[in-house]
């Protein structure tokens, strides 16, 4: 099988310049649709041209382990639950907020709950973009007392003071954001010429926030996880429990500057067709707010390679994070062996070192193209098969190198693997289901 392997660029997408647009233009709330536009792709205000594909697939690698080790903190580490991550690799959406509403710029984090902006008055706040919300301005902002039941959830970073529900996020960089929990209508806009608003949820109001981002363009985080303050189970009677995301393939974004990535909610977005396939969502005692799949085994050519579990997860059943804010997979260090060593028996292409030491199974190409065998993930239930495109990646005209790496404390899907999938989470059935889909056209 003869795949050309593409140019790697970051995972951080930006959404200035978007549109939401509903599913079917109705005035119910059946579901809605946003574009997201990659960081570094020419519709961003941040795209930088003097940037080299490599300096783009460094900073991916190094905002990678930092997830990754945000993720053995938060659930080693226990006590400290308020310890969270800042998603810098991940994805960004645009959402407006208040009565009338103003609108802000928010990365999107599947493994967090909490959804926070800045907020006047700011005692510490770093600089963004757009005007910092003002909560005087709306009509529909209040305090959440300490006496309302989302206050008395044990999730570790909620307190009360004066009868007024706080919070206080710490970040894997000790960076923070600490304020009021509070409440205030959230407003989604339609292309059809609707705005879809939806009252009364919960968000943090942060009045002092130290900067955690790499561009002034974010006012702070929306919360996708599993736990109870996530906007997805906040939205539930709306959206019924149901999100859904298809990643493009990076290499569109240097042919094509009108190809986008898509996230959608609602009962509208169900994955559905007869090539769709679907395994079980784990939700964690320990860290319930991640999204924990079971990987069974990885096959390459005609070879099965049984997975075994990272030190952090020993169970069989949740085995591995599906996040969309990580760019690589992370697998534990004997399994990894193992797919390295197979993949090295069968790919007939001359070895070659990554210069900077990051990815360790790399081959000399001619073109861009290189010949893999095929590499299908056994999820419990779920057999997908992923292109070359999802594993090898290319990082100059003639190095290409495997995008899996190894940890033997996490094991992470990252959102590099999951490209052209429409993949959706069912939080009501517990499934996560995959469809092979061409992500420019859904």
């Amino acid at each position: 099988m003869k795949i050309k392997a593409f140019t790697l660029m970051p995972m951080l997408v930006l959404l200035s310049f978007f549109h939401l647009s509903l599913i079917a233009c109705r005035k119910s709330v059946d579901g809605f649709t946003l574009d997201l536009i990659h960081h570094d792709s020419p519709l961003s205000p941040f795209y930088n041209p003097s940037n080299t594909p490599f300096e783009r697939l460094q900073n991916a690698f190094h905002h990678s382990i930092s997830r990754a080790s945000f993720f053995k903190k938060k659930i080693v580490n226990a006590i400290q639950p308020s310890i969270i991550t800042t998603s810098v690799d991940g994805y960004l959406m645009k959402i407006s907020i208040g009565t009338p509403p103003i609108d802000i710029l928010v990365i999107v984090d599947t493994a967090s709950d909490l959804t926070w902006t800045q907020c006047e008055p700011c005692i510490d706040c770093f600089e963004q973009l757009a005007p910092i919300f003002n909560p005087k301005s709306s009509s529909s902002y209040k305090t959440i007392g300490c006496n309302n039941k989302i206050c008395q959830v044990d999730n570790g970073f909620l307190t009360c003071r004066n009868n007024t529900c706080n919070y206080e996020a710490i970040y894997e960089d000790q960076s923070h954001t600490i304020g009021d929990l509070s409440i205030e209508t959230f407003t989604f806009a339609s292309t059809c010429g609707e705005n879809i608003s939806i009252p009364n949820i919960a968000f943090g109001c942060g009045h002092a926030n130290r900067d955690s981002f790499t561009n002034n363009a974010i006012s702070g985080i929306i919360g996708l996880g599993g736990g109870n303050v996530s906007i997805v189970n906040q939205m539930n009677k709306e959206i019924k429990g149901k999100f859904s995301y298809c990643f493009i393939p990076l290499e569109l974004l240097l042919d094509s500057s009108n190809a986008t990535s898509h996230i959608n909610f609602g009962d509208n977005v169900v994955v559905l067709g007869p090539d769709v396939v679907s395994t079980p969502l784990i939700l964690r005692e320990e860290d319930p707010i991640s999204y924990y799949l079971t990987l069974e085994s990885i096959s390459i050519g005609n070879k099965t390679l049984p997975f075994r579990s990272s030190k952090i997860s020993p169970n069989d059943q949740g085995n591995i994070i599906i996040d969309s804010g990580t760019t690589y997979t992370f697998v534990p260090f004997d399994f990894y062996a193992n797919l390295e060593k197979t993949l090295v028996s069968l790919i007939n292409a001359t070895r070659k070192n990554d210069p900077s030491g990051f990815l360790k199974l790399c081959y000399e190409s001619q073109n861009g193209t290189i010949n893999v065998p095929k590499i299908v993930a056994h999820f419990t239930n779920a057999d997908i098969e992923l292109p070359t495109t999802n594993t090898f990646t290319q990082l100059d005209e003639c190095l290409v190198c495997f995008t899996m790496l190894q940890d033997d404390e996490i094991a992470i899907f990252g959102n590099l693997a999951q490209m052209n999938f429409l993949i959706g989470f069912d939080l009501v059935a517990n499934k996560v289901s995959f469809l092979p889909t061409d992500c420019t056209k859904h």
